[in-house]
């Protein structure tokens, strides 16, 4: 006989899960829409994370938290396009370099603020609000699932739609694809190539940090170290597989995020926790494998068209 409670407790964690990983990926389509590959998204959402907590336990409330943490983001943010856009460092290594130093500078931040290396529990942070959605609360197994999440968990499914409009409908995200698409076409019409990427990777910033802080003052109400846990490269995979478009990257979000809540459930099930640990990054892996090779066969038929069409 099936277990109902025990189906709609993992949809729930399944949306749950899926929030961070949702908006990083969100963020890395304005980047890859404009031609910059920022692999510094991991690091991104631990500082936020680490600042965010730290901005509301100071500040005395909510407000101040987003603020540092928001304010975390996009000064790195602003680093990473500073070197890459303006000095022409490689993207590969600036991102690598964030998520190097984010490890170490969260660690050494924490130890600062509360003497401790391992978490912030120490801290009186606030965390954002859960949300019972009106009517739909009250359905029977829907209500349960849809209703009661945190507020930044809804934000980040209607961030889906925001993307959505912005990239398609927008004059400013005409002019992003326009320059990952072409960046020298874009040039000769008087777009400024630097500063639509620049803002792209801003923009990419506050989602990012939306992600991270939602790990520490929504998922968990305080942070801990390395909690981000790849969260930021897995947000890369899902938005190559998910071509890099809002309804995609969506579907790939959840079908990582399937993997990740998976991996809590057979925690319960005493099977080792190497094993349960590597699931998410072994879908990942799997899933990277499947598009690069729906891609080539995509580019091999097009080639055997092109080749059609000149014979012809």
């Amino acid at each position: 006989m099936i277990d109902y409670s025990f189906i709609v407790d993992f949809l729930f964690m399944w949306i749950r899960v899926a929030t961070p990983i949702l908006l990083a990926s969100l963020g890395a389509i304005l980047c890859e829409k404009s031609g910059v590959v920022n692999l510094g998204l991991d690091g991104i959402m631990l500082i936020s994370a680490l600042f965010g907590v730290l901005g509301s336990a100071y500040g005395g409330n909510l407000i101040w938290g987003v603020i540092a943490g928001v304010g975390s983001a996009l000064i790195i943010s602003g680093i990473f396009a500073y070197f890459h856009l303006v000095l022409k460092a490689n993207a590969v290594l600036c991102g690598t370099a964030v998520n190097t130093i984010a490890s170490g500078l969260t660690v050494f931040a924490l130890q600062l603020a509360t003497g401790e290396k391992g978490s912030s529990s120490s801290l009186k942070s606030y965390t954002f609000p859960t949300v019972n959605i009106p009517f739909i609360k009250d359905i029977p197994i829907l209500g349960d699932i849809l209703s009661g999440h945190n507020l930044i968990t809804y934000i980040a499914f209607l961030m889906v739609i925001v993307i959505w409009i912005f990239m398609y409908k927008t004059p400013l995200g005409l002019r992003m694809r326009a320059v990952g698409e072409n960046p020298n076409a874009a040039s000769s019409v008087g777009q400024n190539v630097i500063k639509i990427r620049f803002l792209a990777i801003l923009l990419c910033g506050v989602l990012v940090g939306f992600g991270g802080m939602y790990l520490s003052m929504g998922y968990l109400s305080m942070f801990t170290r390395d909690m981000v846990a790849g969260r930021g490269f897995i947000a890369l995979a899902a938005c190559a597989m998910g071509q890099a478009t809002p309804v995609g990257v969506l579907i790939s979000s959840m079908v990582f995020a399937f993997f990740d809540g998976l991996s809590n459930i057979l925690q319960l099930l005493q099977i080792p926790s190497e094993f349960v640990q590597m699931l998410p990054y072994v879908a990942t892996i799997f899933g990277l494998t499947v598009y690069s090779i729906q891609k080539i066969r995509l580019q091999k038929k097009k080639s055997k068209e092109i080749q059609q069409n000149v014979i012809e």
